[in-house]
C-alpha cells in the first residue's frame, strides 16, 4: 500500500519562500516521473512541476520561482518555492506523472498573504 505525506506548507507574505516535502512509501518511487500539483479554491487541480531522470518541467506560472528535486534513497520529493505570490495560494499535492487516484495524499496548504 502506498502512502504519500506532504508537509511544509504555511502562511507566508508575498515574496516569501517555502520548501515542501513529499515522503512516499511503497512502490511509488519506482515510477520514473514525480510531480507536484496544486488546487486553488474553485479551480481544477493542476500540475506545477515534474521531475524525471535528468529533466524537470514547470508550469509557466511558476517557472523561474519554483524548483523540484527528488532523493530516491529517501523516497522524497521536494518543491522549493521562492518569490511567492498570492496566486500561489492552494493546497499542494505530490503524485506520479501522470497522476493516479490511489496516490493522492492529504496535501499541504500554502497561503500567500500579507
Amino acid at each position: 500500500q502506498v502512502q504519500v505525506v506532504e508537509s511544509g506548507g504555511g502562511l507566508v507574505p508575498p515574496g516569501g519562500s517555502l520548501r515542501l516535502t513529499c515522503a512516499a512509501s511503497g512502490s511509488i518511487f519506482s515510477f520514473v516521473a514525480m510531480g507536484w500539483y496544486r488546487q486553488a479554491p474553485g479551480k481544477q487541480r493542476e500540475l506545477v512541476a515534474s521531475i524525471r531522470v535528468g529533466t524537470t518541467n514547470y508550469a509557466d506560472s511558476v517557472k523561474g520561482r519554483f524548483t523540484i528535486s527528488r532523493d530516491n534513497a529517501k523516497n522524497t520529493v521536494y518543491l522549493q518555492m521562492n518569490s511567492l505570490k498570492p496566486e500561489d495560494t492552494a493546497v499542494y499535492y505530490c503524485n506520479v506523472v501522470p497522476n493516479r487516484s490511489a496516490y493522492w495524499g492529504q496535501g499541504t496548504q500554502v497561503t500567500v498573504s500579507s
